[in-house]
C-alpha cells in the first residue's frame, strides 16, 4: 500500500524547471548521439566487411521512397549524415560534384539522414543544396545495418549490391582519396560493362 507521504510531491524549484525547460530544448540535438551511441553496443560482432552483400533499406525521402534496389546496376555512394554534423555540411558541395561529374557514368550519391527531428533535416535541406537522392532514417535502424559509429560514414557499393569499401568521416583531405576511388570504380565497372 502507498502511503500519502510517499505520493505527495515536493514544491518545483525554479532551478528545477530550468533544467526541464533546457533539457526539452536541447533533446532534438542530443537524440541522434545517443542513437549512434546506441547502435554502437548494438552492432553485430563483424561490421560490415567490403564483398559483403549491403544491406536493404526502403526509406522515406523527399520525393518519394528510397530503396537501394533501385539503383541496382549503379556505383552508389551511400552517405549517412545529419544536420548538426560540420562535416556533413562541407561534404554536401563535394558530393554535388561527384554526382554531375560521374553521374552519366553510372554513379549514384544517396545520402540518409539521420536526425531525429524531421525539421531539423528539412531547414537543412533549405540551406544546403543537394543534387542527390535523400533518404530519412529517424531512428537509425539502416545506419545499425551499416555498423555506422560516427558522421559522415560513407560506403561504396558497386552495382552488383556488394560492398566495395567503407570510410568514416569527411575532410579536405579526404576529397581526393575518395574520389580517385569513385573514378577507378567507375572505370572498372564501365569496362565490365563492355566485355
Amino acid at each position: 500500500m502507498i502511503s500519502k507521504s510517499m505520493t505527495a510531491s515536493r514544491p518545483v524549484s525554479q532551478a528545477d524547471r530550468l533544467a526541464a525547460r533546457i533539457a526539452r530544448r536541447f533533446t532534438h540535438l542530443l537524440t541522434p548521439f545517443f542513437i549512434l551511441l546506441a547502435s554502437a553496443f548494438a552492432l553485430p560482432a563483424a561490421a560490415l566487411e567490403p564483398d559483403s552483400a549491403a544491406p536493404a533499406f526502403d526509406l522515406p525521402g523527399p520525393n518519394g521512397p528510397v530503396k537501394l534496389s533501385a539503383y541496382r546496376g549503379k556505383l552508389v555512394y551511400l552517405d549517412f549524415w545529419a544536420s548538426w554534423c560540420a562535416p556533413c555540411k562541407r561534404s554536401f558541395p563535394w558530393m554535388n560534384q561527384i554526382q554531375a561529374r560521374y553521374g552519366a557514368q553510372g554513379l549514384q550519391v544517396l545520402a540518409v539522414n539521420l536526425d531525429a527531428k524531421h525539421q531539423d533535416a528539412a531547414d537543412f535541406l533549405a540551406a544546403t543544396s543537394a543534387n542527390f537522392a535523400i533518404g530519412f532514417d529517424p531512428a537509425g535502424a539502416v545506419a545499425r545495418s551499416y555498423g555506422i559509429k560516427g558522421m559522415p560514414s560513407s560506403i561504396l557499393v558497386g552495382p552488383d549490391g556488394r560492398v566495395l569499401s567503407m570510410h568514416a568521416g569527411f575532410s579536405d583531405a579526404d576529397k581526393a582519396e575518395l574520389e580517385n576511388l569513385i573514378s577507378a570504380n567507375v572505370r572498372r565497372v564501365a569496362t565490365q560493362t563492355l566485355k
